[in-house]
């Protein structure tokens, strides 16, 4: 046990990063894979933070991305209701 926890605290080396980036490319295992990164108990606490990191500006930058599709929704909405044909 005290081996796991051990290796769970040392630096990741460039061959983990390179294959966890390659997982992180292919698109919804990507995904997935971050919560399992940030969530697992047995993961590096490297890995765990970046993935924490990875997930929290997913959030933010959809709730952005919401944000500026609700203002130009209502935008054009709005435009769009005063265009009348006759």
């Amino acid at each position: 046990m005290e081996t796991i926890q051990d290796q769970n605290l040392k630096p990741m080396s460039v061959k983990d990063w390179v294959i966890t980036l390659l997982i992180m490319a292919i698109p919804l295992v990507g995904f997935i894979m971050l919560f399992v990164y940030a969530f697992g108990s047995n993961e590096n606490i490297n890995k765990q933070n970046w993935a924490k990191a990875q997930l929290l500006v997913a959030a933010i930058v959809l709730g952005f991305v919401l944000l500026l599709f609700m203002i130009f929704g209502a935008f054009f909405a709005s435009n769009f209701a005063g265009m009348q044909q006759y």
